[in-house]
């Protein structure tokens, strides 16, 4: 979990200062919005970036609609973004928050480190993916690579993200057949949706997603969520629910 005890001797401070300072001194502070529900973790980040040369924090939200509200208005550069969000999660938020403010850079800052979750933030416009056990120093460096076009994220995490895009998938010789509500329950996914809000989109129960998301997993040949995005991206061929694919090759079709 993050803390400030890296920061607290004067040594790591003027480090992490100064890491984020040194490209230019003329360049402008880079702002920082902060999307935590835990009020003792946002006074934590905001203590720390007050004291980090560089670096101002323009708002901080402990929900997604809160930040729907707030961070258009403070036209921050970077936003540092929790996934688990009471409401809308971190992963809905961002994909929002991109749509409204193409140019806003995200990081992901949060204790999940398995592949869906930084498949899905990435897919939903985040640039980064931190843990909050990364050092205020890491977190520094972090956003201003995000400022500067980066793409922040530890090796660890980076590794997670090549070996999800390298796991290979198996697909059957015959075409699929998913059902309507299946396949509007991945264009749910492919939107960044988690399970609990796609059972309030579609008016269902959260067991009966997870019914229907293991019938997906049958059909597909995969074991994942990400897996699933990817055979449902990569062969689906422009079919939508209800309707007929549009591509002949399509191995994925709706009945």
């Amino acid at each position: 979990m993050f803390s400030l005890g890296d920061i607290s001797d004067n040594t790591k401070l003027v480090q992490a200062k100064s890491n984020v300072a040194r490209s230019n001194s003329a360049t402008p502070d880079i702002k920082v919005a902060l999307v935590e529900d835990s009020e003792q973790l946002r006074r934590q980040l905001k203590h720390m970036l007050g004291r980090a040369l560089g670096v101002k924090c323009v708002c901080d939200c402990g929900s997604a609609e809160e930040a729907f509200r707030k961070i258009p208005a403070a036209a921050p550069d970077v936003v540092l973004m929790d996934v688990n969000l009471p409401g809308i999660s971190g992963i809905g938020c961002t994909a929002k928050l991109k749509q409204q403010m193409p140019a806003l850079q995200v990081i992901m800052l949060t204790v999940y480190e398995d592949g869906d979750n930084i498949f899905y933030a990435l897919k939903a416009g985040a640039c980064g993916y931190l843990l909050k056990r990364s050092s205020s120093t890491e977190i520094l460096d972090a956003l201003m690579s995000a400022r500067q076009g980066g793409v922040p994220m530890t090796g660890e995490i980076a590794r997670k993200v090549i070996k999800t895009f390298q796991s290979p998938i198996a697909g059957p010789e015959e075409p699929v057949t998913l059902s309507t509500r299946e396949q509007e329950i991945l264009e749910l996914l492919s939107q960044g949706l988690l399970n609990k809000e796609i059972a309030d989109r579609l008016s269902i129960s959260y067991h009966t997603v997870k019914v229907h998301l293991k019938h997906v997993y049958d059909k597909l040949h995969v074991r994942s969520r990400a897996e699933a995005m990817l055979k449902f991206m990569g062969d689906k061929g422009g079919t939508t629910a209800g309707s007929e694919p549009s591509a002949s090759n399509s191995k994925i079709r709706s009945r």
